[in-house]
This record gives C-alpha cells, structure tokens and sequence, in this order.
C-alpha cells in the first residue's frame, strides 16, 4: 500500500496575514492535517487490499464500499486529508474579490448574484454546529453550483457532489487570531479566496 503524505504548502504560513495569521496556519497544516494524514494511512492499512488501491478520491465518492467497521475512521481521515489538500489551495495571498469567467456565471445562475452567494454562504456556514465545513460545490446531477455544509471532516464527495470552494470551521482553523468570532473569521477568510483555482476546478468537474 502506498501511503499519502502531508502536502506542501502552496505559500509561507505567514502569507494570508493579516487576514489569517502564520502560527494558525503552521500549526493547522503541520499538526491537524499531519494527524489526519497519519490517521487515514493507518486506517487504510486494516481495509482490504481492493480498498487500500484505489485513491482517496475514488474512496470518498464510494464510501459505502469501505466496510463498516472501518467505514468512519476512513471517513473522517480521508475527508480530512482532502478537505485540507483542496483548502490551502484555495486560499493566495492577494486574494479576494468576486470571481470572474464561468464560475461566476454559474454562481449568478444559482444564487442570483454574487452578493447573495457570499451571504448565504457566510451566514450558513457561521452558524454550524461544532465542527464542520461550509461549500461551494458542483453537482452533477443538477449541472449548478450549490452551496453544501457538511459536519466534521465528511467530504461533498461522500454525497456525490464536487467540491470548489471550502471555508473550514473548525475553531483550530481560526481561534488563535479570532477566538469565538466565527463570522469575523469568516469574512477575514474571503480576502484571500483564490477564484482562479476554483475556476480551474469547476472547468475539470462540468
């Protein structure tokens, strides 16, 4: 089996600052996602050998294959180990603003405009209980965009749904700048959304 390794950083801890500082971003990436990594390769390594080859997008889009008994802990580790590859890829320095091209014709399509998109999204995902993640995704049933949160670490993918966009909310995501100001965090956090990866992955899942 081979196992997944914590990703590179696409840019220095410090280069969302001052919207999210460089000790949370160490700490986040080098501490939480190294614990989901270690995790998910541990749980990997109790699954049937059908299950440790595929890749851990094709788990999370089929979670029901992985047995029961081990079904959760892939879940969460797996889900984890995703949802941060996708997180700090869309986040850049320089950041923000309103996307363009065909994301944001789609976005206009399924929440009106962009303002409304960005309220919905904001207000929605503030106000989830415990831990969890707000989304901007594809469905391909539908052929939109959708905002989706989902709890914990569970991954759109488990639903079917391709995720473009995530805020994590988890409070080590922001509780060292921000302490208990989800919404403050959260409106810090678009600032640096990177459009141009989210583009490039709407254009990969339509």
């Amino acid at each position: 089996m081979e196992k997944y390794t914590l990703p590179e950083m696409p840019y220095a801890y410090d280069a969302l600052e001052p919207h999210i500082d460089g000790k949370t971003m160490e700490i986040h990436h080098t501490k939480h996602h190294q614990a989901y990594t270690d995790k998910l390769n541990a749980a990997l390594e109790t699954c049937p050998a059908e299950i440790q080859e595929k890749d851990i997008l094709d788990i999370l889009s089929d979670i029901n294959s992985v047995p029961e008994d081990k079904r959760g802990a892939i879940n969460f580790n797996g889900g984890g180990y995703d949802n941060h590859r996708l997180f700090w890829n869309n986040m850049k320095a320089n950041g923000g603003g309103e996307p363009g091209g065909s994301i944001a014709d789609a976005i206009n399509d399924s929440f009106g405009s962009f303002s409304d998109f960005k309220e919905k999204f904001s207000s929605t995902t503030a106000v989830i209980q415990g831990s969890g993640w707000g989304w901007l995704v594809y469905n391909p049933s539908s052929s939109k965009v959708e905002y989706k949160s989902m709890p914990n670490q569970t991954s759109p993918r488990t639903e079917g749904l391709v995720p473009l966009l995530g805020c994590d909310v988890w409070e080590h995501a922001y509780y060292l700048n921000y302490q208990n100001k989800r919404p403050v965090y959260i409106e810090a956090w678009w600032n640096v959304v990177n459009w141009d990866e989210v583009e490039d992955r709407f254009s990969k899942a339509k």
